[in-house]
């Protein structure tokens, strides 16, 4: 019997359309706009300046505390300005404007695509490496690696778990990545492995991608402690809580970290960007977005570099559609729709989703009925029509109560109203309230 969490779940509709379609190389942007803020945590502190003269792989903004990533150029070129532009979540966002002129890279990085399987850094030389290379989590999250792959000291890993699963409908980045990068995603997996100090790890695939999960099976056989676990189809089983309980049978407390399950998790895509890393001392500035929508000529993945405008990514699939009436970054669960095209790409955009009128258009919202299904599809065992309605009303010291800062913003919950209610909007507006409710409370102690 297929593995899965024991709360909740549902079942979108895949609509994989891009799947198998091989990665393509993007076009050089004339202009890349790279944000300072792409990872949780404090935004990267520029060390460029309007003029200077960067190569693809220059670093041009530093880690600005603890819980921050480095940011490197993913062009070469001259810095235009450091400006501000409006991001994925319609904020105005500090950036890097840098003009593009031809293509030269850091002599640091090695192009070179010969497979290097040794490392023999030790875990802290490794750390210290992806901390550099400003790698950060690939699966949305986009939390800085260096910071999960050193656990506080009452913390202790036992394991390493890889999220494979893409759940979100539409996305095929990781599933290509993973037929077309097997060997350097395992490599990545195992230096992982030596990061975290642990000799055991789980890479978890949903079966409806049985050729990864035969191709990785085939490929982990030639390295020690990696163990391919086939997964039930199960929406959100990405989510780190999820995959653990999936995985190993072990749940993260309300207000725990995974780590204090004794996992440590990371995307697929995360594995391969270590691997460039630490093994070709290769930086992040590059990762794979799936662009595709039912209307969408072409449905493609490309490999992009940061800071490349959406709209190039739409162009190169045929053009904006004609019924087009919403434009999403990431998938339709979780993703949040674009104020225009001109946002720049960034490290934790996984995809870009041309949905079209009919999708697009919520039906009228009705009365709530009381039928429960909101709660039977919440993997945190919460109950999102109350905390809907706790919001609705500003009832926000109620709502951290009930456990509000334990939603991961699935969309589970909207997706099984038959009342159309906006849940998830509800949910995310209180989450936000409470979460500056709790920073006050903290900053006046």
């Amino acid at each position: 019997m297929l593995k899965t969490f024991s709360i909740g779940g549902v079942h979108p509709r895949e609509n994989k359309l891009s799947a198998h379609q091989p990665i393509i190389k993007a076009e050089l942007p004339t202009q890349a706009v790279i944000l300072l803020g792409q990872h949780i945590g404090a935004p990267a502190r520029p060390v460029v300046a309007k003029g200077d003269v960067v190569k693809v792989g220059t670093k041009i903004a530093e880690a600005a505390g603890f819980v921050s990533a480095a940011i490197h150029s993913s062009v070469s070129g001259t810095v235009a300005k450091i400006d501000s532009i409006v991001d994925a979540g319609g904020y105005a966002k500090p950036a890097i404007f840098i003009d593009v002129k031809g293509d030269e890279w850091e002599e640091s990085i090695d192009r070179d695509g010969t497979l290097l399987k040794e490392c023999n850094l030790p875990a802290e030389e490794i750390v210290k490496k992806i901390a550099e290379a400003g790698i950060v989590g690939l699966g949305g999250a986009c939390f800085p690696t260096q910071v999960k792959l050193t656990p506080p000291p009452t913390s202790k890993a036992d394991c390493l778990i890889i999220n494979a699963v893409e759940c979100e409908p539409y996305l095929t980045a990781d599933h290509q990545l993973m037929l077309e990068h097997a060997e350097e995603i395992m490599v990545g997996v195992s230096i992982l492995m030596k990061a975290v100090k642990v000799n055991k790890a789980f890479i978890g695939i949903e079966n409806n991608k049985p050729d990864a999960v035969q191709l990785f099976t085939k490929v982990a056989g030639g390295y020690a402690g990696i163990e391919i676990v086939p997964l039930k189809v199960q929406y959100p089983q990405g989510g780190e809580k999820q995959l653990i309980d999936a995985i190993i049978k072990r749940q993260v407390s309300s207000g725990a970290l995974p780590i204090s399950t004794g996992a440590v998790v990371q995307n697929v895509g995360t594995a391969f960007a270590v691997y460039e890393a630490v093994q070709k001392n290769k930086p992040l500035l590059e990762r794979v977005v799936t662009v595709t929508g039912k209307s969408l000529s072409k449905p493609s993945n490309f490999l992009v570099r940061i800071g490349t405008p959406v709209q190039q990514l739409i162009d190169a699939c045929g053009g904006l559609p004609e019924d087009t009436g919403k434009i999403i970054s990431g998938g339709p669960m979780m993703g949040k729709a674009l104020i225009n095209t001109a946002v720049p790409t960034a490290k934790g955009t996984s995809g870009i989703l041309i949905m079209n009128r009919k999708e697009a258009k919520r039906a009228d919202v009705q009365p709530c009925i009381r039928c429960a299904k909101c709660v039977n599809a919440c993997p945190m065992g919460l109950e999102p029509y109350l905390l809907s309605a706790l919001a609705e009303n500003t009832e926000f010291e109620r709502m951290e109560k009930e456990r509000i800062m334990d939603c991961i913003e699935c969309g589970s919950c909207q997706f099984t109203c038959p009342a159309n209610r906006p849940l998830l909007d509800y949910c995310r507006l209180g989450k936000g309230k409470v979460g500056a409710l709790i920073r006050s409370r903290q900053a006046k102690n």
